[in-house]
């Protein structure tokens, strides 16, 4: 951090502190805000908070050009992804789920036209993607990767340089934790 805001110019020539909302894993959400919130107070600077898939929906317009709707995918793990689709203007048309690969694919089966698609979930459930048509880059290509460039140009231009909502996590599921004293729970009833 101290690295991005010496290119900046210095702590003094931040304006805003933008920080990634998720989905994503519970102990990294609640870290990443919990540190953006920390430097917004000590600093006295404002706080934006953006969708993880958005960025990536950002990230995929760019390669793109606009010419077609946007898959973002992010290995959720268990099996599982999380998933938001963008029209091509870049306007969120799915809002954020989790789902399994298989049930995505066919969600997709309806659309129009494939879409483009991009994430660690991309990359992972590969096959199952392209089977329904979604055109997937090559697993090396920098779009598969969440840049904090675009989480920044999406805080900049939301209202007020960010969503106007809280920093609030964005969970999809509850946490691992949770299941796991249900299981145990589970385990001692029988």
């Amino acid at each position: 951090m101290e690295r991005a805001a010496a290119a900046a110019g210095g702590w003094g020539a931040v304006g805003r502190i933008a920080v990634g909302l998720g989905p994503g894993s519970f102990t990294g959400l609640r870290v990443g805000i919990a540190t953006a919130r920390a430097l917004g107070v000590s600093l006295g600077l404002p706080l934006a908070g953006v969708c993880t898939l958005d960025a990536l929906g950002r990230a995929l317009g760019e390669r793109d050009g606009g010419g077609s709707s946007r898959l973002a995918v992010l290995d959720a793990r268990r099996d599982e992804v999380f998933a938001a689709l963008y029209a091509a203007s870049g306007e969120r048309l799915w809002e954020p789920s989790v789902c399994s690969p298989a049930d995505l694919a066919e969600r997709l089966e309806g659309l129009p036209a494939p879409p483009l698609g991009a994430g660690s979930g991309a990359v992972r459930f590969h096959d199952e993607l392209v089977s329904c048509g979604v055109e997937i880059p090559d697993d090396a290509d920098p779009v598969h990767r969440v840049a904090a460039r675009h989480i920044c140009a999406l805080a900049a231009a939301g209202p007020d340089g960010g969503d106007g909502g809280p920093l609030a996590p964005i969970y999809l599921r509850p946490p691992d934790a949770e299941r796991w004293r249900e299981r145990d729970t589970f385990q001692r009833d029988e």
